[in-house]
């Protein structure tokens, strides 16, 4: 049995993988895949694949992007929500803040440097045609130090996917200023380049068996409900979701990776525009 790490955040876009791994679907294939929880999110995944504390990652398309410009020896293999992140941007439920053109001078709760609350800051900034080398951060770590910052401190705000903090709106934690989505496919599939160098196979097989249960999970009988109980979610707003995210079975498209890169350069995250061969490897 070939032992894979593989790590992505605990939210309801993995539950295909748990789901897949729980029906042996890779074992079939002499496969242990080994799944990790990360909830501090993408920056953290980044960090896992360059110490080679994992061989897979199901990571945000903008942070996995600008940690391989960073030198990072990854690879995207695949796309894996083809849809965008809608990011919901939070201020705590007692906060002075009524909108978010009134955030333009608060400190900004991310997970860590390089996280899609980080980056996605930016994106937003630029949305608001805010001056982004004035932004200013506060490392949280995860969604419970979001809670505690914006519960204790009145400056902050946090940007985190809409459907995973609703349940935060639903009761008072935070208030919710508006949304911000990814202008890309928002997750995707990477893979070291040492774990590619040597199971190119493997690699093909796990993207095999996930790709046929995506295709078919928004027909699994009840899905939203289970949806709904494992990620405690209401069920309209799982339905909601489930109507806005697709999954994706196919290639990254370069020139979608081409905007990622100069959305990334035009605010200074990234010092270089990587050739595609640097960032992507198709295995189909």
């Amino acid at each position: 049995m070939k032992k894979v790490k593989i790590v992505g955040v605990p939210e309801h876009f993995n539950l295909p993988w748990h789901m897949a791994i729980e029906d042996g679907i890779f074992e079939d294939k002499g496969i242990d895949l080994e799944w990790t929880d990360v909830p501090e999110g993408t920056g953290k995944m980044c960090q896992l694949l360059q110490e080679g504390q994992t061989d897979l990652a199901i990571i945000l398309t903008e942070g996995i992007v600008k940690s391989i410009t960073e030198g990072n020896s990854a690879k995207i293999i695949q796309e894996y929500i083809g849809s965008p992140l809608l990011w919901g941007i939070h201020v705590g439920a007692k906060s002075h803040f009524k909108a978010i053109s009134e955030l333009k001078t608060a400190k900004a709760a991310i997970s860590r440097f390089g996280s899609g609350s980080h980056l996605m800051a930016y994106v937003n900034a630029q949305n608001e045609d805010w001056e982004t080398s004035n932004l200013q951060f506060e490392v949280i770590n995860n969604l419970e130090g979001a809670i505690e910052a914006l519960t204790t401190g009145q400056g902050y705000y946090f940007m985190w996917e809409h459907f995973t903090t609703k349940p935060l709106v639903d009761n008072d934690t935070f208030k919710r200023l508006g949304d911000c989505p990814t202008p890309w496919p928002c997750f995707a599939v990477a893979a070291t380049d040492a774990f590619l160098k040597e199971n190119e196979g493997t690699a093909r097989h796990i993207l095999k068996g996930i790709n046929d249960y995506t295709q078919e999970f928004k027909q699994i009988p009840s899905i939203d409900r289970t949806l709904a109980n494992r990620y405690e979610q209401k069920l309209e707003d799982i339905k909601e979701w489930l109507s806005l995210t697709r999954w994706s079975q196919k290639s990254f498209d370069p020139v979608v990776l081409s905007k990622v890169q100069d959305t990334l350069l035009s605010l200074e995250l990234i010092q270089e525009k990587l050739p595609k061969e640097k960032l992507l490897v198709d295995l189909g």
